[in-house]
């Protein structure tokens, strides 16, 4: 029988055309309550706690809330609006306050502690020795063994934490939504390609509109040979939520860290970063730092060159005589057109969104079997998205994948996998999963279709492999599937087929001219190539330096951190090429850490580098679609998600631990 309410329901497919606004608080305050009904039973329990009544049970507790709240938080982020936004801080500390209720219910610890207390005469598999580790660790890491009071602060702590972390996000979302900036003299467009023009000319003016949406901001960046165009853009972009009235977050920067060193020590860390990294393939901050610093000394030296370079580049061209942060994109883009005669205008035309979209499917299907078919009878959120059935080679479901291309008012920066539905099995049936992943590629205009750079196809292909890794799990429990992994082992998945798209066996399957089908020429293929490593020794200077700024808030004490900016330009010294902007503030803006889940975990990005050049190594030695490897992967990999601890099932795929100098040879910064 149905209810007034979609959501409380059953349903296959989340049921997006039908769920109205008003729907979910409603919805999941109801669902909270379900679950907790399903907890208090395990509690009441009067059989012996084992596994499958107590550790089984909690597993697949609370099944309708996740459902719910995955619908829920992934709308606010790709399609919210205010009123959204004001649920998602009016449940956010009722979810947090369930959470709490039953990590520090006494009565459910003392059944998990009791089975878990017997664990060596139990006969479990590798799968369930993990759930069960990772169901006792979920209550010692967060409190349970606290007296009363440090359970109620403990408490206290977490809601703070989950409406202030809200906070943050809308905030830079609501910066980055309101600025534009209009120019209505073409002459100061020189520079930037005509599609990129139509694409942001005002409908009703005779103007072009241009906003801080990474579609428009990059390639503005790239292409605007304006100077202080590029710097009004610059400026604009780099001061997000940094003196900005009520919109501003370094108070909410401050708090956060605070609030969490103050968690972490009230649970017996030392630091938010101990407290993370116990539960990392890294382990501890100090490796992590170790790590960094091996990394920095070898790219410092070849960052300097490259920003001498590019110096010396900018004066000879136009008589710069200090380079600046809105200079490095444009000068970057001219000296690359200069040494391989390559730019993002010339390939664009050869990669169609649609094209590199049956490129990646076709790359999957070489490497794992997998067949996409759109299907238009499942419900969306928005008219832009596409969906597909997965199958592998025998017709068996693998997934529901979602696609949602395009940037639009309501939908958040950037590019990211998420999951409707997790894959899990129960009682005999394999729960396939319902994956999506979001990105912000240009929309076609009346002129031409969605063409995207270079980047864009990593990109896809990025957040593609993180989809894999959802798509083909296949474990037991719904916690341990598909992405539910380590965190510095997440990245694995998505950074290993981006290798892919510099492969010329690769490329020639989907980069085709969009208007003449023209396959992309021989020698374009070569410059990709060749100048995979342009500048690789400044991005990788820069891509340490968000990881030291993460570590620089989480593996200290913050308490008498005063000033976000003083703070971040002392994390920033060891990696420092430009000038200092005054009125820029990257913390400010850093959502990955302060909103998302990379808090003293920003490094996992080059650490998966390590993991991802040692991976391709492998499949370039036996043929880069070598069903062998492929298989290996899959089955050692990707299926397994986080059964067990990931250098385990690393060295069953590889032979030996990942060494990083498959990456420094693949960066050019060591020989080969």
């Amino acid at each position: 029988m149905s209810s007034q309410n979609i959501l409380l329901d059953e349903f296959e497919y989340a049921p997006f055309s039908k769920i109205k606004t008003e729907d979910y608080q409603p919805a999941i305050l109801k669902a909270v309550e379900l679950a907790r009904n399903e907890i208090k039973e395990i509690v009441d329990s009067n059989e012996d706690p084992d596994f499958k009544n107590t550790i089984e049970a909690l597993e697949f507790s609370g099944k309708k809330l996740d459902r719910i709240t995955s619908i829920f938080f992934n709308i606010n982020s790709a399609e919210t609006n205010e009123e959204i936004q004001k649920i998602a801080q009016e449940v956010s500390p009722v979810l947090s306050e369930f959470k709490n209720d039953v990590i520090l219910d006494k009565g459910l610890f003392k059944k998990v502690k009791a089975v878990y207390d017997q664990k060596d005469s139990l006969d479990l598999n590798k799968e369930q020795e993990t759930l069960l580790d990772q169901k006792y660790k979920a209550f010692t890491r967060n409190g349970a063994n606290l007296p009363d009071a440090k359970q109620e602060k403990l408490r206290e702590l977490d809601k703070k934490l989950s409406k202030l972390k809200l906070q943050f996000g809308e905030n830079v979302l609501a910066e980055s939504n309101k600025y534009e900036l209009e120019v209505t003299d073409e002459s100061r467009l020189t520079g930037l390609p005509d599609s990129f023009k139509e694409g942001v000319k005002s409908k009703d003016k005779e103007s072009w509109i241009f906003t801080l949406e990474y579609p428009c901001y990059i390639p503005f960046m790239k292409y605007a040979e304006d100077r202080e165009l590029r710097k009004e853009l610059a400026l604009a972009f780099g001061s997000r939520a940094f003196h900005s009235d009520e919109l501003d977050n370094q108070e909410n920067v401050l708090q956060i860290a605070k609030l969490r060193f103050e968690r972490a020590q009230l649970l017996g860390f030392k630091s938010h970063a101990h407290f993370v990294l116990e539960e990392r393939m890294a382990e501890t901050p100090e490796k992590v730092n170790a790590f960094l610093e091996e990394m920095l000394e070898k790219a410092k030296p070849a960052a300097e060159r490259e920003f001498k370079e590019l110096e010396d580049f900018a004066k000879d061209l136009d008589g710069i005589d200090q380079l600046q942060k809105w200079d490095s994109a444009f000068y970057g883009e001219k000296l690359k057109q200069k040494l391989f005669d390559l730019d993002d205008e010339k390939l664009k035309p050869y990669f169609q969104l649609d094209n590199v979209i049956e490129g990646v499917f076709t790359v999957s299907k070489k490497l794992y079997g997998l067949n996409f078919e759109e299907v238009h009878d499942i419900d969306k959120y928005h008219p832009d998205v596409k969906t597909y059935n997965v199958t592998d080679e025998f017709g068996e479901k693998i997934a529901l994948f979602y696609a949602d291309f395009h940037p639009r008012t309501g939908k958040r920066d950037g590019a990211w996998m998420t999951i409707y539905k997790q894959q899990s099995i129960e009682n005999g049936i394999n729960e396939r999963p319902h994956i999506s992943i979001v990105c912000n590629f240009t929309k076609p205009t009346a002129k031409e279709p969605s063409l995207l750079t270079f980047n864009e196809v990593t990109t896809l292909f990025h957040e593609f492999g993180h989809a894999l890794h959802g798509m083909l799990a296949n474990t037991t429990y719904p916690s341990l599937s598909g992405a539910n992994v380590y965190w510095d082992f997440v990245e694995l998945p998505s950074q290993v087929l981006e290798n892919w798209c510099y492969e010329k066996e690769a490329l020639q399957l989907f980069a085709k001219h969009y208007k003449t089908g023209e396959a992309l020429p021989q020698q374009f293929i070569d410059k990709i190539k060749e100048s995979a490593n342009f500048l690789e020794g400044m991005a990788t200077l820069r891509q340490l330096s968000f990881g030291m700024l993460d570590l620089s808030w989480h593996a200290i004490d913050p308490t008498n951190v005063q000033d976000v900016k003083a703070h971040e330009n002392e994390a920033f010294e060891a990696t420092k090429l430009y000038p200092d902007v005054e009125t820029n503030c990257m913390s400010t803006a850093f959502s990955h850490i302060f909103q998302g889940g990379y808090s003293a975990g920003y490094y996992s990005y080059k650490w998966a580098e390590v993991l991802d050049a040692d991976t391709f190594e492998y499949f370039t030695e036996n043929g880069i679609f070598s069903k062998d490897i492929a298989d290996k992967f899959r089955d050692t990999i990707l299926s397994k998600g986080g059964t067990e601890h990931p250098m385990e099932l690393y060295k069953r795929f590889r032979g030996q631990e990942p060494k990083p100098d498959a990456l420094l040879r693949r960066a050019g910064l060591i020989s080969k």
